[in-house]
């Protein structure tokens, strides 16, 4: 019984005091309390937002240095637009492997003269815009649009083709079809794109009629856009389109293949879709929208964490 008295008359120690008595302060492990409550914040976080905790980490951006490459190589190709890969590696003093690379990431190919009778183009009279994309850098969501038009031959007829795309997503975020490429072609394709984003602060495209038309720069200066245009006889400023397009033509296939052009233009509109949500872009490593929504997420983390 005695020794049964003695455990009871013991002083209670607290619970992780490593051998201090109940009266003594025990100090608190503030970083590993801190550390438990970020995991839970981002936990809680990821399952709010139907996410895995993993992608809260992920912070996409293109490459910088990448793109102060394409800048240079733009700017050599004004004065040399028949250079390939390996010259341009030579003027820039570079490897060729990573001039290649970054030509096909980014579109840019030579000049290349297809033996088509020279004429003689028509002056326009407003003033060229210049190139913005020689210094500026996409840093965001609907920061800089590149827009652009192709052709679709469908039973001896062509369809015509705007397209806007976020040069930092890569996404088609608005594209007008018409069976003329008149002004209205253009403004339509921006008007379908600023439906549904925010208007981009430049807005780039070549120094056609299309986009020197009167009403066309009205629309886009009224909407508070820099006007951004490749210089005359430089397709490679605006490659990302071109690049766009070859890869578009080829999912889309034969456009002749359709019994009427409603089912054409059903099939573009498709082929649009997969290619923003489905299609992995080679620069991205993914589709365009997921790639766009995980900026979103880890920008939205970095405001509710204040970091």
């Amino acid at each position: 019984m005695a020794g049964i008295n003695q455990i009871k008359k013991r002083k209670p120690r607290a619970f992780g005091d490593r051998g201090r008595t109940h009266g003594q302060i025990v100090p608190i492990p503030k970083k590993e309390l801190i550390v438990d409550k970020k995991i839970e914040n981002k936990t809680a976080l990821a399952k709010t937002l139907g996410v895995s905790r993993s992608l809260l980490y992920y912070q996409p951006r293109l490459k910088e240095k990448d793109w102060k490459l394409k800048q240079e190589m733009e700017k050599v190709l004004r004065d040399f637009p028949s250079y390939g890969h390996k010259r341009l590696a030579i003027h820039l003093k570079i490897n060729k492997k990573r001039t290649l690379r970054v030509m096909k990431l980014f579109g840019i190919k030579p000049y290349r003269r297809r033996g088509k009778k020279w004429r003689k183009t028509k002056k326009n009279p407003l003033v060229a815009y210049p190139n913005l994309l020689l210094t500026e850098f996409p840093k965001y969501l609907n920061h800089i649009w590149v827009s652009d038009f192709t052709y679709l031959s469908f039973k001896g007829n062509w369809i015509y083709l705007a397209t806007i795309m976020d040069l930092f997503s890569r996404e088609i975020v608005g594209f007008s079809i018409l069976t003329n490429h008149s002004a209205q072609l253009t403004i339509n394709a921006m008007l379908s794109a600023i439906h549904k984003h925010p208007a981009p602060k430049i807005i780039h495209s070549d120094q056609g009629s299309e986009y020197l038309s009167k009403d066309y720069i009205e629309l886009v200066e009224n909407l508070g856009i820099r006007l951004s245009m490749s210089a005359k006889g430089s397709p490679w400023e605006n490659g990302y389109q071109e690049s766009f397009y070859s890869q578009f033509k080829v999912d889309l296939g034969d456009p002749s293949r359709f019994e009427t052009l409603g089912e054409l233009v059903y099939e573009i509109y498709q082929t649009i879709y997969i290619y923003n949500n489905r299609r992995i872009h080679t620069a991205l490593k993914m589709p365009p929208i997921i790639y766009a929504n995980q900026f979103l997420i880890s920008e939205l983390v970095s405001k509710e964490m204040g970091t």
